[in-house]
């Protein structure tokens, strides 16, 4: 059976539910943040981690470790029916 590739919306709690229905009804706008808009400084910081992570963690790893994460990531694809 297909996957489906539906994008769901993230799920809302009932409290925020109930603030969003009580701002329109007394007619406050929502306080979300606009989508889009991050702070610059914290892409910035998340960038320079992902940009060193990789180079860093494969320092660290002794090769019976990296010999095991390439089997179950090998495993792993057999199980999805990806060969490669």
């Amino acid at each position: 059976m297909p996957k489906r590739s539906s994008k769901k919306r993230p799920a809302k709690d009932v409290n925020q539910i109930a603030a969003e229905i009580l701002a329109a009804a007394i007619g406050q706008p929502s306080e979300e943040t606009p989508k889009g808009e991050k702070n610059p400084a914290a892409v910035a910081l998340g960038r320079l981690g992902g940009l060193k992570g990789g180079k860093a963690r494969a320092e660290v790893l002794t090769p019976a470790k990296r010999a095991q994460i390439a089997k179950k990531a090998a495993a792993a694809r057999w199980r999805k029916g990806k060969l490669a």
